[in-house]
């Protein structure tokens, strides 16, 4: 199975695993290919800058990290991800969100979340949260 996590679940693998449920985490460590959006690279930068995050590395740090060290592969944004986004119900407002749940759609992904909203979206998800 394919996975496209959702930011904060790179973030609690990162930095807090034992925040992820058990299943979800043994469905990471046994998935045929983790995805990483640039979408999230770009959040995880925005987020720095604005001061909302504060992690143990520098973004372009955890961005290697991930993709190195996990052997993820990485996904850019492109225009038909960005008219999916931008056509989805406003049910979760963050836009960066909404391009994951698009990314997942249009490339056959499985989303790992622990977002209930984005769970609204539908599509193939694996809750990622304890309860």
């Amino acid at each position: 199975m394919n996975l496209l996590l959702d930011t904060h679940i790179w973030l609690w693998l990162l930095e807090e695993p034992n925040r992820i449920a058990l299943g979800a985490y043994k469905q990471i460590e046994s998935a045929t290919e983790l995805v990483l959006s640039a979408a999230s690279v770009w959040e995880l930068a925005i987020k720095t800058q604005l001061g909302r995050l504060n992690t143990n590395l520098a973004v372009a740090e955890l961005r290697q990290e991930i993709l190195q060290e996990m052997a993820a592969k990485e996904l850019v944004v492109t225009a038909a991800h960005a008219l999916t986004a931008a056509s989805l119900p406003l049910v979760h407002k963050d836009p960066f969100d909404r391009m994951l749940v698009a990314q997942a759609s249009i490339e056959g992904l499985t989303l790992v979340t622990a977002d209930a909203l984005m769970r609204r979206y539908g599509g193939a998800q694996i809750w990622a949260g304890n309860g």
